[in-house]
């Protein structure tokens, strides 16, 4: 039986005998089920092979993130690294290095 029939059997049930809290319980929980169902089939993630493309998208994710701080890590050592040597140079300078050179 698909959800669209067990759907409506509980529909038709909470018709004919008046709507009980379970029953209205179930209704929403098949209904809420069914739009899951919808919504990954709309997404394209409906088929066998979706749990593995989202584990997949996660590692390519995760990879990005560690790319993304590792490369703004190497920009900031470098940036100190030019402020040092820019600073050395001044007191280099300061101290007329330049004319003993």
């Amino acid at each position: 039986m698909s959800r669209e029939d067990i759907l409506a059997s509980l529909m038709a049930q909470a018709r004919d005998e008046g709507a009980e809290l379970v029953s209205l319980r179930a209704i929403v929980e098949e209904a809420s089920a069914l739009a899951a169902d919808r919504v990954l089939e709309r997404l394209g993630l409906g088929d066998s092979g979706a749990e593995s493309d989202l584990v997949e998208l996660r590692e390519l994710l995760r990879a990005w993130r560690d790319a993304k701080t590792s490369a703004w890590k190497a920009f900031i050592e470098w940036l100190i690294r030019g402020a040092l040597a820019l600073l050395l140079i001044g007191i280099a300078v300061r101290f007329g290095a330049w004319d003993r050179l």
